[in-house]
């Protein structure tokens, strides 16, 4: 069983950075693909990047492309979202999903999810 915890959300000026941080513990998290997801009120969770086992692959949303840069250090068991030039509608609660299942096409282990604010 793998726990996952976000940290580094908060409240930020546009234009502004944060970096954000998935920690894991137990299983074997340096095997499993990453994705971050976030949800703002009123609408659906959405999928922002994720990265495969080893930092080798990473896939963004268009929205996330050349602004947000996902990477990972199997050695803290940890995985990183560095946001730049974020804007206000990048505001939600982002979440650490792990394990990709091909069988059900959903992730097995997610986070509690920390909240990003971006002020105009």
């Amino acid at each position: 069983q793998v726990q996952l915890t976000e940290s580094g959300g908060g409240l930020v000026h546009a234009g502004g950075s944060l970096r954000l941080s998935c920690a894991a513990s137990g299983g074997t998290f340096n095997r499993y693909t990453v994705g971050w997801f976030r949800q703002a009120p009123g609408k659906e969770r959405e999928l922002v990047a994720r990265i495969n086992w080893n930092g080798g692959s990473t896939y963004y949303t268009d929205s996330a492309k050349g602004r947000f840069t996902i990477s990972r250090d199997n050695a803290k068991n940890t995985v990183y979202l560095q946001m730049n030039s974020l804007k206000p509608e990048d505001t939600a609660v982002y979440y650490c999903a792990a394990d990709y299942s091909v069988l059900t096409g959903a992730y097995n282990y997610w986070g509690q999810g920390t909240q990003v604010t971006v002020a105009s």
